[in-house]
């Protein structure tokens, strides 16, 4: 009677155990899945975002998995896709042109994964997008600018087309150019990503060299922070203090050159949290069930000039 006791109470156990197992086997299956996707982690903005959306996801109870292709578009698109073939639940593309992989989005959605922007643009394919008006910010630098030269003088512009935000900036600021017929844009050039304050102080050192009188070049108006942080390096070590240049996003290092008194006169802060929050709700109410409305969020920007 005892073994037979021993025996009931030993499988009982086992049973008790193999039933513990798959509830918890459950609740991991059960814990969704978010990846998120971009080719420019070594930029401070684009970090911060993924970070912030990060920290977030995971206190809602999500598993993140953050991939960086270091600037490659093809090995980008194929983080992209290998997220779609491992069936995740969602997927975030963070400070890129969703164009330049829309056959990875288009078959992300056909598999039925919502996909989001942070920083990026929008597609329809896509869930939504949360970013900062960047034409808003484009007209807005522009005009602080143009005015602060008193409405003449020359400019150069550092600027990187493939991101989208930037681009909508660089348009803003072609067509506030055309109010101010007294402002002549020397020369656009291209900043590379990664490596943008190196290559934005190497492209100043040369513009300084083909324009080396003093006045000669106004002002440098900047797409993003990195480059106006290059370009401010450069003046500063050529003595060219007469030279004002802005940014946009407003990370700590450009706030601190602003507060400094060096060339770098003012940047627009971009709410980053309130973009990876956006992003993060929608996400959440979508995953629940709880329709949403597809397209752009804007969080605003405000103006960072010296204390």
């Amino acid at each position: 009677m005892k073994k037979i006791l021993s025996y009931v109470l030993v499988i009982a156990l086992a049973v008790t155990s193999v039933i513990g197992l798959m509830a918890c086997n459950n609740s991991t299956a059960a814990k969704k899945q978010i990846s998120i996707c971009t080719p420019y982690l070594s930029s401070v903005t684009t970090k911060e975002m993924v970070d912030l959306m990060t920290d977030k996801l995971e206190t809602e109870g999500f598993e993140v998995t953050v991939s960086d292709s270091a600037n490659d578009v093809a090995r980008f698109a194929a983080d992209v896709e290998t997220s779609t073939i491992s069936a995740v639940d969602a997927i975030i593309i963070v400070s890129v042109d969703p164009t330049i992989i829309d056959p990875q989005i288009k078959e992300a959605s056909a598999a039925g994964i919502p996909i989001y922007g942070c920083d990026a643009g929008y597609t329809e394919q896509m869930q939504m997008n949360a970013s900062s008006d960047n034409y808003q910010m484009g007209d807005m630098i522009s005009r602080y600018l143009f005015d602060k030269l008193g409405g003449t003088g020359t400019i150069v512009h550092l600027t990187h087309r493939p991101h989208p935000g930037v681009v909508q900036r660089t348009l803003a600021m072609e067509d506030v150019l055309e109010e101010y017929p007294n402002i002549t844009l020397l020369s656009e050039h291209h900043v590379d990503v990664p490596n943008q304050i190196n290559n934005s102080k190497e492209i100043v050192e040369n513009l300084l060299t083909a324009y080396p009188e003093k006045n000669s070049i106004s002002a440098i108006l900047c797409g993003w922070d990195e480059p106006a942080i290059g370009a401010t390096q450069a003046l500063m070590e050529a003595g060219r203090d007469e030279v004002l240049v802005v940014g946009v996003d407003g990370n700590e290092q450009a706030i601190k050159l602003i507060n400094d008194g060096t060339n770098l006169v003012a940047t627009l802060k971009q709410d980053f949290d309130g973009m990876a929050s956006l992003v993060v709700a929608d996400l959440v109410k979508n995953l629940n069930g709880t329709e949403t409305v597809k397209g752009e969020q804007y969080a605003p920007a405000l103006l960072v000039e010296k204390e």
